[in-house]
Formats: structure tokens, C-alpha cells, sequence
């Protein structure tokens, strides 16, 4: 096969070198997970009795039809069975489970996936619609796999055949992506998406390489095809020559000593060339990423994004996590960060982070029903998240965060609420901190322009840079046709973001950044030269954000910044900038 190279939209960092595991959207709904090779049989075992058990039920159904029962049921079952008991469903998933290493659920699918491919290719309107059946099979066998699924352990004796594996799909959401946190899986290439969509937010966060906006890479690259992904420059290499190949294996190793050198700054608090302190702040979506976050010298959590506790659960019967199982998630977090603040933030769903399938139907989900307005208007399903946020705060230091306020009575609601939960939680004897605080996150233009609002009823504010953008643009962050016009720079970007620290340090009231220019090493010295003083990121950006502060001195910044805030002109800006980053 002849190399090609494809070009995207770079939001990640890094070197990934693999083979390409490309995910149909029907495969993102099951596990996803390698097996050892001691373990391969008892998979093959797993699927084979699945198999079995459905042969069964088809039989038992066929028996108890009733007399007067249409033929066509009869016949409607027989197909079923015969289909069951084609080599191309029953055994070649097995072969996948023996050659792949996949799980029984992904190896069913897979097989699947490429079978109804194959009949979307037929001309015939009837043959063309019996992959219907096809799936409807898989589906009863993916039922009695799903039974006994969370059982089978997963396993860490990957060998290096199965290991180093590029996820390829037309799109993951950010909750299937969680699925892929497993380390054999290491880049991510998807044909939509943009700069600062969840899936890239995500990928971020994972310091997994990801190059997303792709167009049709999912129909150009096959499956098992050798990958290059260059995140930092937003390309992926498809079938390298061996030359290609070892030039970047060479880059993988720099950067990985690179990597090296800087964990040496962990314990090195972040502090400029002229003294002034920079408290660099993790983001998390899992409590378990608490231990990346100590890792990478965190001074604690400038956002759990709670919503996944809800996302991960999407197929259960009771999707909605109960007050015990968030509590249990908070103090995990908590008590991980030992003694270090950690801010939570309220449940943030719509737009690209759905609750529900439903929710894909909504017109403009991004202006809809989303964060504090959902909450709102899901008082119960609210309490139960802010009951539990405040149990958890007797363990450690906790802050708590509203996300999308807009409105004054958004704002009165929700205290009311957080002072009818704490009056619960008092009058069943159970402890919390009284005096947590409470702030928004400025992420709407409104919230940024009424501003003295907030400040006077709040504790602390947190700028979400990646809606901020968003919403003062015009521009949907997950759309990769308009991505080349979300702007971080744009003046009105930055005007807003200077107008905010201005107001917050005059009302003496603390303001972070937990977006993604928090953790855009091109802008740390700009905002820290605008005066913020908490930057929140990925764990996995946070030691080259910290070495960027360590070689500042802001004195040196001020006059570059007065430049870049008084120009209007993208170029200026841009030339301001670099000359700020000579200055630094």
C-alpha cells in the first residue's frame, strides 16, 4: 500500500504511532477492552456460550408459538437461527477475539459492523435490508454478553502485537471516549470535530496525540493500516515508509525525555522571575484522575467536570447516578487531592454532552436547555447532586461551581436551593462545610458584561474560555466546517477576558480560567501579564504551562499587553504576542 498523508485540526500534543482500529458508530456502544492472551479462551468461552444460550431462546420461542400463529413468525425465527449459525457471525468474531485480542462484545460487532457493510453494497431492496436481521441477532447475543460483561475483568498483559492501537471513527463522544482510557489505545482520528469540541477536550486531558476535522479519513484508512499522528501539527501518516517511520519513533523518544525532565518540576511551586505566585489547577473528569493530577504537581482541581458520572452510566437502566454513588465519586476526588482544594462543578450537559439520545433532535442544543437551566428545571435530580457535593465537602476543601449563569434569578435559585440542601443535610445530623464556596462560571457574554451581579453575591468566578468563545463568536465549537473561525485571540475575546479580571480584582473577589487558553502555552504569559493568577488544564499540560511561568518575568510583559489590548488587527495581535513571548 502506498503512504498518504491526511490533514486535520491538531488538539492535542504529542506522537502516536499505531495501527488503525477503525469504530463504525454502532461499535461505540459496547466495551471496549483488550484481553491477555492467557485470558483469550475464556473469551472465545464467553461468546461461544452467548451464542448458545440465544440458539436456545430462538428454540423455545419457536415452541411455544401458538397454533394459529402467522408462518411468517415460524419462518421469521428460522432465518434467525440460520443466520446464528453462519460461520461469518459465529465463528469469524471468534477468530477476531483470538487474533485481535478484542472482548467478546467489540469482536461481535466488528464483525457485525463489517457485514452490513457488505450488504449496503447489494442492489437488490430486499437482500440489501436483511442486514436487519444480522443485527437484530447480535443484538439478542450482545443482551446475554451484556449480562455477565462487568464481570470479566480486563487485563493489564497486553502484548506488544495488540498494543499501540489508533481509535479511527467518523466521531466519538465524549462519553464514549471515556471508553478508551485503557493505555493500549493511543491516538484518536476522527473525520468531525473541532479545536475545542468535548472529544478534543477530552483528548487533552487523556495527553492522548489527536488530530480530529479530518473529512474522510475513516473511509480512507482500513483497518490494521500503520498510523503516524503528528498532533502538533495535525497530520496523520497513513502507511509510513520504514524511513518515515523511524524518523518519528526518533521524535516519540525526544519528546518522552523531554517529558522526563520536566516531571522533575513537580514539587517547583510556579512562581515568575519577579516573585509573583501562579497557581496551576488541574481538570478531571473521573475521581481516579486525581492521581495524574498529584503527579503532575497540581495545587489541586480547578474543575471536576461531574457530567461524566452521569455520561458513563448511558445504557444502564437508572442512568441517573443516586445521591450515595456522586458522594462516593466526590470524596473519592476529595480525599485524593489530600488537603488540596478541589472545585466541582455541577452537572453540564446538552450541546455536545447529551444526558439523553433524545437530545441530538433539539435544533440548537448549544442555546437550549443546558447546565444550570437543565438543573433548574430538574430541581430533584439538582438537590440530589447538591446534597452530595456537600457531603463530600467534609472531607477536604471543596468549592462548588455553577456553570452557564446568566440570569440574576438563575442565581437566587440556585443559592436557595444550595441553603435548602445544607438545612436537609443539618436536620439529619449529617456533616459538611457550612461556609463552602460558591461561584459561577463566566461562559456567556451576558455573564461577562453584567459581571458586577455576580460579584456580589458569589464567592469566586471561573472563566470557561472554550463557550465564552463560543458564544461571543457565533461559532459552534464542534463544528469542524466553522473551526477555522473560532478565534482565542479575536479582540473581542480579549477584551472581554481583560474587562473580567479588572472587575473581579476591583471587587477583591478570586478568578480563574478553567477553558481551554488555561492550558494553551502560547497564551500563558498573556493572561498571567492580564493579571489572572489561577489557571486550571490537563494534568498532562500542566508541567510545560509551569516551566513557562518559571522562565517569566511580567514586568518585562506590560508593555507588549498594552499593544495587544489596544489593536484591533489580527496580525498586530498576533506580532504583539510573539514579541510578549521574546520579552518574557
Amino acid at each position: 500500500m502506498a503512504s498518504f498523508t491526511l490533514q486535520g485540526i491538531p488538539v492535542s500534543r504529542g506522537i502516536a504511532i499505531g495501527r488503525a482500529h477503525l469504530l463504525r458508530p454502532a461499535a461505540l456502544d459496547v466495551q471496549h477492552y483488550l484481553v491477555a492472551q492467557e485470558q483469550v479462551e475464556a473469551e472465545v468461552l464467553r461468546l461461544q456460550d452467548a451464542i448458545a444460550q440465544v440458539h436456545r431462546e430462538l428454540q423455545a420461542i419457536w415452541a411455544d408459538l401458538p397454533q394459529d400463529a402467522p408462518t411468517e413468525l415460524g419462518a421469521f425465527l428460522d432465518v434467525h437461527a440460520l443466520i446464528l449459525s453462519d460461520p461469518m457471525v459465529s465463528e469469524a468474531p471468534l477468530d477476531i477475539i483470538r487474533t485481535r485480542h478484542y472482548n467478546a462484545e467489540w469482536a461481535l460487532v466488528s464483525q457485525v459492523d463489517e457485514l452490513s457493510a457488505q450488504f449496503d453494497e447489494i442492489e437488490d431492496d430486499y437482500l440489501r435490508e436483511r442486514k436487519a436481521d444480522i443485527q437484530q441477532v447480535a443484538e439478542r447475543v450482545l443482551k446475554v454478553l451484556t449480562g455477565s460483561a462487568n464481570a470479566v475483568p480486563r487485563s493489564d498483559g497486553i502484548d506488544e502485537r495488540s498494543a499501540n492501537m489508533i481509535v479511527v471513527a467518523r466521531d466519538i463522544s465524549p462519553a464514549d471516549m471515556m471508553q478508551f482510557r485503557d493505555d493500549a489505545f493511543s491516538g484518536f482520528v476522527t473525520d468531525e470535530g473541532g479545536q475545542n469540541s468535548h472529544t478534543a477536550i477530552v483528548s487533552r486531558s487523556l495527553g492522548i496525540p489527536a488530530v480530529v476535522g479530518m473529512g474522510n479519513a475513516s473511509r480512507l484508512i482500513e483497518q490494521d493500516d500503520w498510523l503516524i499522528i503528528d498532533s502538533d501539527a495535525g497530520v496523520v501518516i497513513v502507511a509510513p515508509t520504514t524511513q518515515v517511520l523511524e524518523q518519528y519513533r526518533e521524535r516519540q523518544s525526544q519528546l518522552l525525555r523531554q517529558k522526563k525532565k520536566l516531571s522533575k518540576l513537580k514539587k517547583t511551586p510556579a512562581i515568575t522571575q519577579d516573585g509573583v505566585e501562579i497557581t496551576l489547577l488541574a481538570n478531571i473528569e473521573l475521581p481516579e484522575d486525581t492521581a495524574h493530577a498529584m503527579d503532575a504537581g497540581a495545587s489541586g482541581v480547578g474543575l471536576f467536570r461531574s457530567e461524566f458520572l452521569f455520561m458513563e452510566r448511558s445504557g444502564h437502566e437508572h442512568k441517573l447516578p443516586t445521591e450515595d454513588e456522586q458522594f462516593a465519586a466526590y470524596k473519592a476526588a476529595v480525599t485524593g487531592m489530600k488537603g488540596r482544594p478541589v472545585t466541582i462543578r455541577t452537572l453540564d450537559v446538552g450541546a455536545d454532552k447529551p444526558l439523553d439520545a433524545s437530545e441530538h433532535q433539539i435544533l440548537n442544543p448549544a442555546l437550549g436547555l443546558r447546565a444550570i437551566r437543565y438543573c433548574l428545571s430538574e430541581p430533584q435530580l439538582f438537590m440530589t447532586q447538591l446534597r452530595a457535593i456537600l457531603r463530600a465537602s467534609a472531607f477536604g476543601p471543596v468549592k462548588m461551581l455553577i456553570p452557564m449563569l446568566a440570569h440574576s434569578m438563575e442565581i437566587e435559585q440556585s443559592l436557595t436551593l444550595i441553603a435548602q440542601a445544607k438545612a436537609e443535610l443539618s436536620a439529619e445530623g449529617i456533616a459538611f462545610d457550612a461556609a463552602i464556596p460558591v461561584g459561577a462560571m463566566i461562559e456567556i457574554p451576558a455573564a461577562a458584561l453584567a459581571l458586577p451581579m455576580f460579584v456580589k453575591k458569589l464567592d469566586f468566578l471561573s472563566i470557561g474560555t472554550n463557550d465564552l468563545i463560543q458564544y461571543t463568536l457565533a461559532i459552534d465549537r464542534a463544528d469542524h466546517e466553522v473551526a477555522h473561525l473560532y478565534d482565542d485571540l479575536h479582540p473581542a475575546i480579549l477584551q472581554l477576558m481583560q474587562m473580567i479580571v479588572s472587575t473581579a480584582d476591583k471587587a477583591e473577589i478570586p478568578v480563574s480560567i478553567c477553558g481551554g487558553m488555561a492550558g494553551d502555552i502560547r497564551l500563558t504569559r498573556l493572561l498571567i501579564a492580564m493579571g489572572y493568577r489561577e489557571l486550571s488544564m490537563p494534568a498532562a499540560l500542566l508541567p510545560e504551562i509551569k516551566q513557562a511561568v518559571l522562565n517569566t518575568t511580567l514586568e518585562n510583559l506590560q508593555a507588549p499587553l498594552k499593544k495587544i489590548l489596544r489593536s484591533f488587527d489580527p496580525l498586530q495581535i498576533r506580532e504583539h504576542l510573539a514579541a510578549m513571548e521574546q520579552a518574557g
